[in-house]
């Protein structure tokens, strides 16, 4: 049986970057993409650099995986860009840039690995909500609307693909100690997890685990959810 393949977004750092090295430790074939350059080197990942709002480049890159692999098991929609300011002083360009990365960007990638993913009849799409959308937290209100987009978006498509065999879902993070948060003061960084019911940082661990869960052959009954880690 060959390899199964993902393509993950947003792998050059952070949370898309573990995904990658835990995937790939896994044997599957790895399609990533970042808007910049990745030092990431396994003969099993092919890195495309790109802006995910950029639907001609989006569709170029699953073009390629339709002809090097013929065949898409698993997208995780992991890259986004967040801002955390008080509405009246968040610039139309900032709101733009939110919604055209978290929305368009997401919708994009999930329309173009689809239409690989039904000539096998079956895929798994893992989208990137946020528990910023559940806890309504003051100074996020773009960042947490374009996330709410996106688990509207998850609970929709789940519909409109299943009779392809494709589930579509969401995993929504609490904080993780990576570059989105690292200007974030600590007092709001605290008064967030305070508001978990486990009180902590998530790990790497936690959301592989999730997403692991959303990908396995059994949850093919699994569609539509979105899972807010931490107990929120």
């Amino acid at each position: 049986m060959s390899k199964p393949v993902i393509a993950i977004t947003g792998t050059r750092k952070g949370i898309g970057r573990h995904l990658a090295e835990h995937y790939l430790s896994q044997g599957y074939l790895f399609v990533g993409c970042s808007r910049s350059h990745s030092d990431l080197e396994n003969p099993n990942y092919t890195h495309f650099e790109l802006d995910i709002s950029d639907e001609d480049a989006v569709g170029n890159m699953f073009s390629e995986v339709r002809k090097h692999h013929s065949r898409l098991d698993a997208l995780v929609n992991n890259a986004g860009v967040a801002s955390m300011n008080h509405i009246l002083l968040t610039p139309a360009s900032t709101i733009r840039r939110l919604l055209e990365t978290n929305v368009v960007g997401t919708t994009l990638c999930c329309r173009e690995a689809a239409k690989v993913m039904k000539l096998g009849k079956s895929g798994r799409i893992v989208n990137f909500a946020t528990v910023a959308t559940p806890l309504q937290l003051e100074g996020e209100s773009i960042y947490a609307a374009s996330k709410a987009a996106v688990v509207n978006l998850t609970q929709i498509l789940a519909r409109e693909l299943a009779s392809f065999g494709i589930t579509v879902n969401a995993v929504g993070p609490t904080p993780v100690k990576t570059d989105l948060i690292r200007s974030v003061p600590q007092e709001k960084m605290d008064a967030l997890i305070g508001r978990q019911a486990i009180k902590r940082y998530g790990e790497f661990r936690d959301i592989v685990n999730a997403v692991d869960f959303f990908l396995q052959p059994n949850s093919d009954f699994v569609t539509g959810q979105t899972l807010y880690l931490g107990g929120v």
